[in-house]
């Protein structure tokens, strides 16, 4: 798995060093471990699992700014854990309301020996952190409206949401508009990601709070 791993990082433009990337091979067969007993995600082959949530997760790297990230609605740690893997020198919190999930996320944790993931159990409306985050991240979590308004209150004054979205979201974005005053957020861009042998459409939306 680690050539074929190392083949899609190439493939999609990133720089992963050969020691995370055996980190994230392990990743994989925790995920595909547990997945039997837990049904964390619908991926049941491990060889689908690199592309479709290792690489696809990975995309985003390139674009993240700051030091302090959030994973709101992380599921099994996705994007979470791979970024939080790829990049040891960041700090990453990843949050899910279900507890089978916080459970793997801390076994890897374990396992894999990272330092630098605090997986929590909470609602994310009911959770805050006064340092805050420089990145608010959600995967396949909710509407942009929805994300908004449930996590405004963690990023920090500079800070940015990073939605991961398959199709381009028009309605939602045009959604904006009429659910938050002009002055409260601003869709900074919206990139097409290229994720080898994943043919469905995948976007990130980058959006800033204002004043």
């Amino acid at each position: 798995m680690q050539k074929k791993l190392a083949e899609l990082i190439e493939r999609a433009g990133l720089q992963v060093a050969p020691a995370q990337q055996a980190q994230l091979v392990r990743l994989v067969e925790l995920l595909n471990k547990w997945n039997k007993a837990y049904n964390l995600t619908s991926v049941r082959d491990p060889q689908q699992m690199l592309s479709r949530h290792i690489v696809d997760s990975l995309v985003v790297l390139p674009h993240l700014q700051g030091e302090r990230f959030i994973d709101v609605g992380t599921g099994p740690g996705l994007p979470g854990l791979p970024l939080a893997i790829a990049q040891p020198d960041k700090e990453f919190v990843l949050l899910d309301s279900l507890g089978k999930r916080i459970r793997f996320i801390r076994q890897v944790c374990h396992e894999l020996g990272l330092k630098n993931v605090k997986a929590v159990q909470s609602r994310v409306e009911e959770f805050d952190d006064p340092t805050k985050f420089d990145g608010v991240i959600s995967r396949a979590f909710a509407s942009l409206s929805d994300m908004l308004n449930w996590c405004q209150h963690l990023p920090k004054p500079q800070g940015k949401f990073y939605a991961l979205k398959g199709v381009y979201p028009e309605a939602e974005i045009a959604a904006l508009a009429t659910d938050f005053p002009a002055d409260t957020f601003q869709v900074d861009d919206v990139i097409t990601l290229q994720v080898p042998e994943v043919e469905a459409e995948r976007h990130l939306v980058i959006i800033s709070t204002r004043g």
